[in-house]
């Protein structure tokens, strides 16, 4: 197996560093839209043989360091009685918004071998396939509270801050359900053959360090905690978290994940130099010519200085547009420009 995204994760050393995509398994890829077509995604997530082909595709177009399970960070919150969907080109949607106490204890807690068998026989059998290791991942808390509480996506998340100030107690008892939820899910998915694991709270750079502090950073301490016995690297990323990246360390993951906002040489001095960090080409660069990428991409490692623990990363996801052959240039480039002794 191909170890060197593990090693990174690690703060060991490398022969090149690593590279992988958030969303390389997507609809970017012409192969993608064509199995997508006509089908809804919760269901394709269902599906472990199409949840294998999905996570393969990038894989066979070019040498990433990892892969990343074809998955929706909405596929436990949707088996915990929610009534969520996801629509072509808004996102999740959830009919009946959790706005009370009563509401919220409707939600039931996730029971990851008799709820979501689909996606952790899906892990195993890409263990079979994979000789890059695996990913496995859930969504942070605040961000799946962020859907359910607003009834779908917010850049401004207003009703869900309202909650969280004018109950505290139905806050808390929604980010137990949750936090517990999603520990148990990470867990089964280690447990089934991933071999990292990341959690992408992407709505959290919606509040300020004070509120993150008081209102999430808690619960994000309770998973990372319970996942240091497995033994395998963690991630936490989210976005617009530039004043929050020394909390999202204090979380306790392997690896903070930097969006493209923050220049990665700063972002890694406010999470400190002995943590791993991902990142952090932006997306939209990608949808340039090819000198352009190029130099972007080479800033990028420039600000790494070759220190040990970065892993090659955009700051977000893959965007739709993104030429497919300009990620695999991307891979090269990186690859070729860090090659170093045998680790």
């Amino acid at each position: 197996m191909i170890d060197r995204f593990l090693r990174a994760c690690g703060l060991q050393d490398v022969d090149r560093t690593p590279v992988w995509f958030m969303r390389q398994a997507g609809r970017y890829l012409p192969e993608y839209r064509q199995v997508r077509e006509g089908r809804d995604v919760l269901a394709m997530c269902r599906s472990p043989d199409l949840a294998v082909e999905l996570t393969l595709q990038p894989i066979r177009r070019m040498p990433v360091d990892a892969a990343i399970l074809f998955s929706d960070i909405m596929v436990p919150v949707a088996e915990m009685g929610s009534g969520v969907r996801i629509e072509p080109g808004v996102g999740p949607v959830v009919d009946s918004p959790l706005r009370s106490r009563e509401d919220i204890s409707r939600l039931r807690r996730l029971e990851p071998d008799s709820t979501v068998p689909h996606t952790l026989e899906a892990i195993r059998l890409l263990r079979k396939e994979l000789a890059v290791p695996l990913i496995g991942f859930a969504g942070g808390p605040f961000t799946l509270a962020s859907y359910l509480v607003e009834g779908g996506p917010s850049r401004t998340c207003e009703r869900t801050k309202a909650l969280m100030h004018s109950d505290e107690e139905a806050w808390a008892d929604l980010m137990e359900t949750l936090g517990s939820s999603v520990l148990v899910y990470l867990r089964a998915q280690v447990e089934a053959g991933a071999q990292a694991l990341q959690v992408f709270d992407s709505w959290a750079g919606a509040l300020d360090p004070e509120d993150y502090t008081h209102f999430v950073l808690p619960t994000m301490r309770e998973i990372f905690g319970g996942l240091i016995d497995l033994g395998v690297p963690t991630i936490h990323f989210g976005v617009g978290t530039g004043e929050l990246l020394s909390l999202l360390r204090d979380a306790g993951p392997s690896v903070v994940g930097l969006d493209w906002r923050v220049p990665l040489h700063l972002g890694w001095e406010r999470v400190g130099f002995d943590v791993a960090v991902q990142g952090n080409l932006d997306p939209a660069a990608c949808l340039a010519p090819w000198e352009a990428v190029e130099a972007k991409a080479l800033n990028v490692l420039r600000r790494a200085a070759g220190r040990t623990g970065h892993v090659f990363n955009l700051g977000h996801g893959v965007l739709p547009d993104t030429p497919p052959d300009t990620l695999a240039r991307l891979v090269d480039l990186v690859h070729e420009r860090t090659q170093r002794g045998p680790s």
